[in-house]
């Protein structure tokens, strides 16, 4: 059974730490969904696409003949086959997505009080269906834990 992490972003911007997390996941050896709203995804597609040429994070867009091949897809499609689910934009996340996963992810602005009510149900929905999370907050350019729940709490 995997776990969920959420990403509190308060200094580092969604176009910043997606491309960091994805390329962890990949050192993994996971193959990565990342869900989110259309138009938020295709704007992280074009920031993957021009980011560092020497860093470079082969992906796609569901929808494609090659969706199956894609080491990294973006769309809103069930997670079957992923190691890691990459929630973006508000995206819902399931507990048997997270039991299924090695890792979900949901990442969330720190600036947006809408955003921020959604990853606390996120969080007490997915904990209350006996899900581990772990809550993680940016902390002067460095990630740290600040909570992690065993399942069942809320």
């Amino acid at each position: 059974m995997g776990a969920a992490f959420f990403y509190h972003l308060t200094e580092s911007p969604l176009e910043a730490t997606l491309p960091m997390l994805l390329t962890k996941s990949r050192q993994a050896g996971w193959r990565v969904l990342v869900r989110g709203p259309a138009p938020l995804l295709q704007r992280l597609d074009q920031v993957l696409w021009e980011g560092d040429p020497d860093g470079f994070l082969p992906h796609g867009m569901a929808g494609g003949a090659h969706d199956a091949d894609q080491p990294i897809l973006l769309g809103d499609v069930p997670a079957d086959g992923f190691d890691c689910v990459m929630s973006v934009g508000g995206a819902a996340i399931t507990s048997s997505e997270v039991g299924l996963a090695q890792r979900v992810c949901v990442l969330f602005d720190g600036a947006d009080g809408e955003a921020l009510q959604t990853a606390r149900d996120q969080w007490k929905g997915l904990t209350g269906e006996g899900c581990q999370a772990q809550y993680w907050a940016q902390d002067d350019g460095r990630w740290v834990k600040k909570a992690e729940a065993g399942g069942g709490e809320a």
